[in-house]
């Protein structure tokens, strides 16, 4: 015969302040729980939706990124004119040339940090359909002019419209802002190409992205540039590139996490065992009660554990409301490949919620087995003594 699941809430409303003080301190380390490993979701979507799985990323062969590569201008040509490159309305090859520096910058307030300069042709902004003009507008061909994304203008000084940014010992413009659907492009500045080559790195292209025709053909493409000897390159879909990139630094945050409040969840852990273990020596008369009535240890002890569970349950949902506001909610990180600033904000996400949940079921769940079992095995006439 189980014990009415009344009982046990009722006996959580007989003691607000325990209940309210365990649930509290499970509460905050559900809390950084869901903190931690929304900074790790936030920068691995940053990086895994930059781009489209529609686009080709060529470096050269051998570079293990953009800033290692470098593509020449016939190489270039060469893979304009390939019959798999998608066209535009106006019939032009969606392909975009570009180079791919790191500046150090001021930031605004104190400090410095690195951001990624990207010189593209126009066509960029077609070839990458989430890159949008947000304010002012595109680099004029001929013209040191940047447009900066979103997420860093106010991260570092004279980034707003109308304002001179200073690099490569050159004054450039900034004539407007751009959203790149909340990708890494976000933390970019992006010129014309043409303007960045003999200020940075001469006649060369670090990389070169198209749109393909068909982007069910990406693998017999990529066979196709890998294997021809006079381009010395090595084809990528873009999205796929972008990703790789976040999986280190995203696995150490989450692992970050983890050890975090793991460390917590031990001092809250250890809460909860001295509530229930006060309950259970105050409670002494009713467990003896409830055994004389006919309820049999393992009722006693399921009857605490649920009381437990309980009270963890509270303290998730309470964790999950704490750090529900930071969802959204803008930060940076390095991105150790490319040693430049990524600006991206924190993902609460319904799976991370449950994740959160679940770690505070299982702190109720070790919390609350000890001080049920005592509870289970407390022989009745010591039970009525104590009362």
């Amino acid at each position: 015969m189980a014990i009415p699941f009344s009982y046990n809430v009722r006996s959580l409303r007989e003691r607000p302040v325990s209940t309210f003080a365990t649930a509290f301190g499970m509460a905050m380390v559900v809390a950084v729980f869901i903190a931690m490993m929304a900074l790790a979701s936030g920068f691995q979507s940053a990086l895994s939706e930059t781009g489209s799985s529609e686009n080709v990323l060529v470096l050269r062969k051998g570079a293990d990124g953009e800033l290692s590569s470098g593509v020449s201008r016939e190489t270039t040509s060469s893979i304009a004119a390939m019959p798999f490159v998608a066209t535009g309305a106006d019939g032009r090859p969606m392909v975009s040339p570009e180079v791919y520096v790191v500046l150090s910058l001021p930031r605004t307030g104190f400090g410095v940090a690195n951001v990624v300069a990207r010189g593209v042709s126009p066509q960029a902004f077609t070839v990458r359909k989430n890159v949008k003009i947000v304010a002012g507008r595109a680099p004029e061909p001929g013209r040191r002019e940047v447009v900066i994304g979103k997420t860093i203008v106010k991260r570092f000084s004279n980034c707003n419209v109308g304002d001179t940014i200073e690099f490569a010992g050159q004054p450039w413009a900034v004539v407007g802002h751009f959203s790149a659907g909340g990708s890494s492009f976000e933390s970019e500045i992006w010129g014309e190409n043409e303007q960045f080559m003999p200020a940075f790195r001469g006649e060369v292209f670090q990389s070169v992205t198209f749109r393909m025709r068909d982007a069910e053909s990406f693998d017999a493409i990529k066979k196709s540039l890998d294997d021809d000897p006079r381009l010395q390159i090595t084809a990528h879909r873009e999205t796929d590139f972008y990703a790789k990139q976040s999986v280190m630094l995203a696995s150490v945050l989450r692992a970050l996490g983890i050890f975090v409040t793991a460390v917590m969840s031990i001092g809250a852990v250890f809460g909860a065992v001295n509530t229930m273990y006060a309950t259970v020596a105050s409670r002494a008369p009713e467990i003896a009660v409830l055994k004389t009535l006919g309820f049999r240890p393992g009722s006693v002890l399921t009857s605490f554990m649920i009381e437990s569970v309980l009270l963890a349950l509270v303290g998730g949902v309470l964790g999950c409301l704490i750090a529900l506001p930071i969802n959204g909610i803008v930060t940076s990180t390095t991105n150790w490949s490319t040693f430049s600033e990524v600006a991206f904000s924190f993902r609460v996400t319904p799976l991370i919620l449950a994740a959160g949940m679940i770690f505070a079921l299982l702190m109720g769940l070790i919390g609350g087995f000890f001080p049920a079992r005592r509870a289970a095995n407390q022989n009745v006439i010591t039970a009525l003594r104590e009362g």
